[in-house]
């Protein structure tokens, strides 16, 4: 892929995680059926997640697919942390939609994060958040153990936003 800034790319699609990274992994649930998940899948692969969770999203197309670049934009005004991306997977079957995308040049971290909505057996619809990450540039090696926490607590405003999002009438 284009100036991917790690060398493991896919490396979200299974485990274990690629090691010497930072790991997250958060589930939370979003509901049940199969039009929770449809409604899941369709916010998370057109980025309407991102952008209703409050990211700038720039995006080379309307819709997630491998090659696609993106830019997220984090913040308030003009404190804004632009963090270039590639998509590297999309996933798209019967009980799972979703994809991961890499950091490339010039992001603050190297390595890779991904979304998806998976419909389990029990009929009931999960988020899952996947990232396997450590700091690049000097701000978020300064930031040290802040930024897990940070991503952490964005990947929980992002299961919160794509909840409401999906179980819209």
């Amino acid at each position: 892929m284009r100036d991917l800034n790690y060398p493991e790319e896919g490396g979200t699609r299974h485990t274990p995680l690629p090691s010497g990274y930072h790991h997250l992994h958060e589930e939370l649930p979003l509901g049940h059926g199969r039009t929770v998940l449809t409604a899941a899948g369709e916010a998370i692969t057109t980025f309407r997640m991102h952008r209703a969770a409050g990211a700038g999203i720039r995006a080379d197309a309307p819709r997630a697919a491998p090659g696609v670049d993106v830019e997220v934009a984090l913040g308030f005004g003009p404190v804004r942390l632009r963090a270039p991306c590639t998509v590297v997977w999309t996933v798209h079957d019967e009980n799972r939609i979703g994809f991961g995308y890499g950091a490339r040049k010039g992001h603050p971290e190297c390595g890779e994060e991904a979304f998806v909505a998976e419909l389990r057996a029990d009929g009931s619809v999960w988020f899952t958040v996947t990232a396997f990450s450590r700091p690049v540039r000097a701000l978020t090696r300064l930031a040290g153990p802040l930024v897990p926490v940070f991503q952490r607590q964005y990947a929980r405003h992002l299961g919160r936003t794509l909840r409401r999002l999906a179980n819209r009438p």
